[in-house]
């Protein structure tokens, strides 16, 4: 495959997934979209556009095909109406497996159009286990798995949410899998929901807290995979709840992309944010997924309601700091 930058199907310049690694294909993705925002999708069967259920209305099969399918035309929609504004989308893997098989296929769908439309595909998973399993996370997610009878292909992701709990032994096959298809790993660092405190900012006996520990492991981990955009293959989820922690998270991990979760309807302001993009706009990917799926939820219809505040966000953030 040519490493030249093309175009992709809504007519951005993007690079191809053999330009280098992760944090460089991320870099050159931010340029030509002169965007951070990352659209989540974390689709709800019951709160679905409502032209989706139309057009799977006449779809076979049981409540979980007719369910997935559902899901998928919503996901479809949404990137029809605010993909143009993201440079990249983070299905939450959660809200498809939970349709079983047809949900799953529904995912994989919803990977692949994404990747069409030349987005960054972050799965999040929140994936973390012991090796062997760590190592068949990797197949799922970037790779392949061999078995007799042939190659079963993967999800073929950018990145994937990992936890890191488990320590560094767990995290070593998912670095090697992300790393080898060019991909990259975004481990929980500081989360951002109202529980995240209760471990993730207790302070150790050997000084300084959990996160900031944490922190240490991704820079570690990714020093290996810094390229020359200054932006390393490993990142963490940073939420935007938690501003005030970025600062000495951002010290310790100078070269990670941070992945900021709770814009819009968590309640963070993007005006707190400046630490993350301290290596360059890329340097902090801002996620967005209620806020614009559910902006119609006020009044309009929600393709347009999607667009505006897509855009909206864009605006803001890249003004701010890019």
């Amino acid at each position: 495959m040519s490493s030249a930058i093309r175009p992709d199907r809504t007519g951005v310049l993007s690079a191809p997934d053999d330009a280098g690694g992760f944090g460089d294909r991320l870099a050159i993705r931010v340029a030509d979209r002169r965007s951070q925002i990352v659209l989540g999708l974390d689709p709800d069967p019951a709160r679905l556009w409502p032209r989706a259920l139309e057009l799977a209305g006449g779809a076979d099969g049981g409540p979980a095909e007719r369910a997935a399918r559902a899901v998928a035309a919503h996901c479809r929609l949404v990137l029809d109406a605010a993909a143009a504004q993201c440079v990249a989308v983070k299905p939450q893997v959660a809200c498809f497996e939970r349709l079983g098989a047809p949900g799953w296929s529904a995912l994989r769908e919803v990977v692949a159009d994404a990747g069409e439309r030349g987005l960054i595909v972050i799965a999040d998973g929140k994936r973390g286990d012991i090796d062997i399993s760590a190592k068949a996370y990797g197949q799922a997610f970037f790779g392949a798995t061999p078995t007799p009878f042939g190659d079963v292909p993967g999800l073929g992701v950018d990145a994937l949410t990992v936890n890191p709990l488990l320590g560094r032994d767990s995290l070593v096959p998912l670095v090697d899998a992300a790393r080898e298809h060019g991909g990259g790993l975004l481990l929980l660092v500081r989360t951002s929901n109202p529980g995240a405190a209760e471990i993730q900012d207790q302070e150790l006996a050997g000084g300084g807290s959990v996160s900031e520990a944490l922190a240490r492991i991704v820079a570690e981990l990714g020093r290996p995979g810094v390229g020359p955009a200054g932006l390393a293959d490993i990142g963490a989820v940073t939420g935007a709840t938690a501003p005030e922690r970025l600062e000495s998270l951002r010290a310790a991990m100078p070269h990670a992309v941070m992945l900021l979760p709770g814009i819009g309807a968590q309640g963070a302001s993007g005006r707190d944010l400046a630490p993350a993009f301290v290596p360059g706009p890329a340097g902090g990917l801002v996620s967005a997924s209620r806020a614009i799926v559910y902006a119609h939820e006020r009044g309009g219809e929600p393709a347009v309601c999607a667009r505006r505040e897509a855009a909206r966000l864009r605006e803001l953030v890249w003004g701010l700091y890019a």
